[in-house]
């Protein structure tokens, strides 16, 4: 027989004195506060309106509720709230099973947790008081003052403040979004740690991926990849450990580092590399190697360390190497102890003893500027003690030297020599291209000589020059050298020098990457779905029960 109450919680405890003290002596049992209405006895009881339970100090609200006396258990039906007396933590769902002895609720259906400023949305939630921790599945989103946060899994840890997101993890705040498998989240200090493959794009378009997952602290704006690769309009960085200052605009790499200079087509590797974005400026050192990409060539350079500097005035872009200079590419290559490369003129300035062979010609000197016109090898500024040697074809040393040298290049062969103060020339005259007839050494102010094919082919002195010829026969070592003549050929580096001084490990453009994943997901139809399109398929299944058709469901 159904009976209408309106209990109070006095009312409550003197009608059920009896049923009550029993339950009330353990510190587990699920109290019943207030309802309009009860029905039911002998374990089991129907509370319909305003219903109010308690069980310690989590407060239950509902519609009405299933109340499961012996079990100490509750099924909650209709506007289902869980609040805590003595955290803020407060929940609300459609439905919910509330368990007192395991302290264990389930919420189904428009699923809401709450903690103070951190909300999470689910349609299935598994909530575990005694440890404070919630489980959702099948899709849920949380949210605080500075990010949206969604996964299909995942579990917050209240006591913590911690949430863990699994499969399909997106983050998205005012600034990027982010993407993985894995996320870590504090909710106090709003750090995001995340595992394994994380893709983020910024709201500027800036890429920031890691292979092998990342730290970031969203209110300092810092960033830490590992294995790490940021890619940018005008720059791509990549280091096995990626740190990035979001505010600062600022990166440091550790370990294998590369950064790429997209509009000069410079790309710089090193063991440690930082770069100011702001400045576009650069510091890379440890086995630093550069690799100047041209359509036709590439120009690669070795260094202990490097600076680039790539202002807006043309004026202050340039890049720096010091210690332990090789240079090569298809026209040219040479050591240095430091250099400098203005992007503006194409122009490599080497200093301290420097040398740079082309093809069968060897050029050194205090400091020497070579320039690069239409990717290709064109003239070369020798400042004191400019030494030129180049070999004939009887392999005869041919020498010029001066206080300044000017080398002009054609197709990356030398064209033309001219020498301004002290010039001195020693050149073997040849009888044809098999013969020897002696050496002609010449002392001017000026020289101009001109080449064919990498040959001398004519020479032309300033006023008053001081020339002696020298017959083969009387040609020794002493009289077939030029003062300060060294043929230092064992020098040249060869591209096996440029590989042994760093492997590079070249970056993976295609690399898999969540933002190239469809967000679109295929769902399953329902039977109604599936049956409708049979009887539209084959009108005669109309008339008959479908119901073998379709799979069987449990309990009906």
């Amino acid at each position: 027989m159904t009976r209408k109450l309106i209990f109070t919680f006095g009312i409550i405890i003197g009608f059920f004195v009896i049923q009550l003290r029993s339950f009330a002596q353990g510190s587990n049992t699920l109290e019943i506060m207030q309802a309009e209405v009860l029905e039911g006895a002998n374990g089991f009881e129907r509370l319909i309106g305003s219903v109010r339970m308690k069980n310690q100090n989590s407060l239950i609200f509902c519609d009405s509720a299933h109340f499961f006396r012996e079990e100490n258990r509750a099924k909650l039906f209709g506007n289902v709230r869980i609040e805590d007396t003595e955290d803020p933590v407060k929940t609300r769902s459609a439905y919910a099973e509330y368990d007192g002895n395991t302290k264990m609720a389930r919420l189904r259906n428009r699923v809401v947790f709450s903690n103070e400023s951190t909300t999470l949305y689910t349609e299935y939630l598994d909530y575990d008081r005694l440890g404070n921790i919630a489980y959702y599945f099948n899709s849920g989103k949380v949210v605080d003052s500075v990010n949206v946060l969604t996964s299909e899994r995942g579990r917050y840890e209240v006591n913590l403040e911690r949430i863990t997101f699994q499969d399909e993890v997106v983050l998205v705040n005012p600034d990027y979004t982010m993407k993985t498998n894995y996320l870590v989240y504090l909710t106090i200090p709003k750090t995001a740690e995340t595992k394994g493959l994380t893709n983020l794009v910024s709201k500027d378009g800036n890429k920031l991926d890691a292979q092998k997952g990342s730290f970031y602290n969203t209110q300092s704006k810092q960033f830490r990849f590992f294995e790490g690769l940021v890619d940018t309009e005008t720059s791509r960085i990549k280091g096995q450990e990626l740190f990035y200052d979001e505010l600062a605009a600022y990166y440091k790499g550790l370990e294998k580092v590369s950064v790429f200079n997209k509009e000069r087509q410079v790309e710089v590797f090193g063991d440690v590399g930082e770069y100011w974005e702001e400045r576009k400026y650069s510091l890379v050192h440890g086995n630093a190697l550069v690799r100047r990409y041209f359509e036709k060539d590439t120009l690669y350079m070795t260094a202990d360390s490097l600076i680039s500097q790539d202002n807006e005035s043309d004026s202050a872009k340039f890049l720096l190497a010091f210690r332990a200079i090789k240079i090569l590419n298809k026209d040219v290559s040479g050591v240095a102890d430091s250099l400098v490369y203005n992007y503006s003129d194409s122009s490599i300035k080497m200093f301290q003893n420097p040398v740079m062979w082309n093809t069968k010609s060897q050029i050194s000197a205090d400091s020497m500027t070579f320039y690069i016109a239409n990717e290709e090898l064109d003239r070369v500024y020798l400042k004191n003690n400019g030494f030129v040697v180049t070999k004939d074809t009887l392999m005869n040393y041919n020498q010029m030297k001066g206080r300044v040298i000017n080398g002009y290049f054609i197709e990356g062969q030398i064209s033309k020599l001219d020498i301004d103060g002290n010039g001195e020339s020693l050149y073997y005259a040849l009888e044809g291209d098999t013969l020897t007839q002696g050496i002609n050494k010449t002392l001017s102010a000026t020289i101009k000589m001109r080449f064919q094919d990498g040959a001398i082919s004519r020479v032309t002195y300033g006023i008053k020059p001081d020339g002696k010829f020298t017959p083969f026969q009387l040609v020794n070592e002493e009289n077939s050298q030029l003062d300060g003549f060294k043929w230092r050929i064992d020098e040249k580096p060869s591209m096996e020098d440029i590989n042994s001084w760093r492997t590079v490990e070249e970056i993976d453009l295609n690399a898999k990457n969540f933002f190239n994943q469809p967000n679109v997901k295929l769902r399953m139809p329902t039977d109604s779905e599936i049956q409708k399109s049979l009887e539209k398929r084959i009108p005669s299944l109309q008339k008959r029960t479908l119901k073998p058709l379709l799979p069987v469901k449990s309990g009906g």
